[in-house]
């Protein structure tokens, strides 16, 4: 806990000159930042989290996790959250915090012994706050990482239904454990908000199949069975083909096809849908 009268220090050192501090704070930012956040805004931010770090201090703050600092940590964790969503980088980020020790930098050429000791102390709390921001910073960049991640899955796994009662799932590049239980659970849905009874699989888009991939594929097609559902794979190349028996892997009972077209006939004649060809010139 810091004493009575080292609190009194950093606060008279933040509250000596404090409307001009605030402000060559504000404006040491904004130049850092080069105009991308708004003045109104940067000049709100920073001017509420300095009246909540002296109020901190006054009540003896010691470093970023007391309990005076609450609030302080819940304005920096907004801060960095926007400057995360808003693209800057973790620097851009933490220099709303380091740049009130610029700010106080006179302090050591012409302050008191007292004055300079207060702001070496103030400026290991400031070292604390700043580390705190980059920490939050990072978090909500894995977190918007993640979630942009789970939408390009959801994108790149369309489902998409042909025919009354028919289905497809197009799969283009890799797959992995992640978006096949996306494909699992979209296939699934898919065939309870249609009612179909024809799922198709597609893999023509997809480059190589190990064995991983294939026993995603399975259990997939299983699903769908227990659903009530028929499957077919379409779209295996001569390439896939080998590699399938080079690995021994078992297709025992899983209808494959060489394009999606004849997927999509049998699906229909599974279907009972009269097909009739018809060659040019007639109608």
């Amino acid at each position: 806990m810091v004493k009575r009268d080292s609190a009194a220090d950093l606060v008279g050192l933040l509250t000596a000159d404090d409307r001009n501090l605030a402000e060559s704070w504000v404006a040491e930012v904004s130049k850092s930042l080069s105009g991308r956040v708004g003045r109104a805004e940067l000049d709100r931010e920073l001017r509420e989290l300095y009246e909540a770090l002296v109020e901190a201090l006054r009540q003896g703050a010691a470093d970023v996790h007391s309990e005076q600092m609450s609030e302080v940590r819940a304005l920096l964790t907004e801060l960095s959250r926007n400057r995360a969503r808003q693209g800057f980088s973790p620097s851009e980020t933490a220099i709303s915090v380091f740049a009130l020790k610029r700010v106080l930098e006179p302090v050591l050429e012409n302050g008191s012994v007292d004055e300079i000791r207060a702001y070496v102390r103030l400026a290991r709390v400031l070292d604390g706050l700043g580390l705190f921001t980059i920490e939050t910073y990072t978090q909500t960049r894995d977190e918007l990482i993640t979630a942009q991640a789970e939408q390009l899955l959801e994108l790149s796994t369309p489902v998409v239904r042909l025919w009354d009662g028919v289905i497809a799932v197009p799969l283009v590049g890799t797959l992995d454990s992640a978006r096949t239980q996306v494909v699992m659970e979209k296939l699934l849905q898919a065939l309870v908000d249609t009612g179909s009874e024809q799922a198709i699989i597609d893999i023509t888009g997809v480059p190589a199949v190990d064995t991983q991939v294939a026993q995603h594929l399975l259990k997939t097609i299983v699903a769908a069975r227990l659903m009530g559902a028929e499957c077919t794979v379409s779209g295996i190349s001569p390439q896939i083909a080998q590699t399938i028996v080079a690995l021994g892997i078992e297709f025992d009972g899983i209808v494959t096809k060489a394009s999606l077209a004849d997927a999509l006939k049998l699906a229909l004649r599974r279907s009972g849908v009269d097909m009739v060809a018809h060659t040019g010139g007639q109608r």
